[in-house]
């Protein structure tokens, strides 16, 4: 994995926010060194974003968290 650019940020903040339609959807850069970008709604972090140069070719791996607490309840 290697680190994303601010540009890299911006990019997949539009693409991110055109593909799943949320304007709520922010890209942040690590607070220091080291630490992934994350991606929140509405200002909650949902998860990390962890860039890939494989030979050349660039992707972003996306990882969200659904904790079950925030599910609405099962249906009887």
């Amino acid at each position: 994995m290697s680190t994303i650019s601010p540009s890299e940020i911006t990019r997949l903040q539009i693409c991110l926010r055109r593909l799943l339609g949320s304007q709520g959807l922010t890209v942040n850069a690590p607070p220091r060194a080291g630490l992934s970008v994350e991606l929140a709604v509405n200002g909650e972090v949902i998860g990390t974003i962890h860039r890939d140069d494989d030979e050349g070719e660039v992707s972003y791996n996306l990882n969200i968290v659904l904790l079950e607490e925030d599910l609405p309840p099962a249906k009887a």
